[in-house]
């Protein structure tokens, strides 16, 4: 009886919405919308779920608005604006980490955006040898110096990649700061962020790591031929 009256509800209600063109537009809207949010449950990756729901969020919100339901639409009103924010941030960053592939950029500076920065006064220490590797750097501006060989790396430089992707995650050189430095770094865990969100910025920077790797090969290969001595390049730490 409870089941045949909360039927009999359900069409009288829908009957009156689609009663009027502006109903139609809303029901539809509601519809297609409802699909999207379907669709986005078997979606892997975040930037095409996002962008399911951006179409999710527009069809509640014209819903909202026509059939009228104030709550639906400060909900998605509300979301809308957060899911296109968060959809744009991760199409710039594959565009950014793809153009860095295709120019062979190894400098790293297209994860500024996604680094915390922090200034460092000449001397201090940023790690040094057998510490964990708990972050990724980027040298801004200043110097770094790798203690143990005695290179010093200039600004615009990626460093401390190849201990962040090493097995024990241990640093095999110390990195002191030689003048005042501005350092950004990532940590881990918003690095696995990025990279559940969006698989193809993981593929893209082990592919600029090992481009990183391949370069410094290059230049131990050409040091060994010019001196007879093999020398440790410094920037992988």
């Amino acid at each position: 009886m409870f089941m045949t009256v909360l039927w009999e509800t359900a069409v009288a209600s829908f009957m009156a919405s689609i009663a009027t063109p502006a109903g139609i537009v809303a029901v539809l809207s509601a519809t297609v919308a409802g699909a999207l949010v379907v669709v986005s449950s078997f979606v892997k990756t975040m930037i095409p779920l996002r962008c399911l729901a951006v179409g999710g969020n527009l069809g509640f919100l014209l819903y909202g608005a026509l059939h009228p339901s104030l709550i639906m639409m400060l909900l998605h009103g509300a979301l809308l604006p957060i899911n296109i924010w968060r959809t744009s941030e991760m199409v710039r960053l594959t565009r950014r980490v793809t153009a860095a592939a295709a120019q062979n950029d190894l400098s790293g500076v297209w994860l500024r955006p996604y680094m915390r920065s922090r200034k460092h006064r000449a001397s201090y220490v940023l790690f040094r040898k057998g510490d964990a590797a708990t972050h990724l750097y980027f040298l801004a501006s200043g110097r770094i110096e790798f203690v143990e060989i005695g290179e010093v790396m200039e600004a615009g430089r990626l460093f401390g990649e190849i201990a962040f992707f090493a097995p024990d995650k241990r640093r095999t050189l110390t990195a002191r700061c030689l003048t005042d430095c501005t350092v950004l770094r990532i940590d881990e865990t918003t690095f696995k962020e990025l990279y559940f969100q969006n698989p193809a910025f993981g593929f893209q920077v082990v592919t600029l790591v090992t481009s990183r790797l391949i370069a410094d090969r290059q230049r131990l290969e050409a040091q060994q031929t010019t001196t007879g001595e093999p020398r440790v390049i410094a920037h992988g730490a």
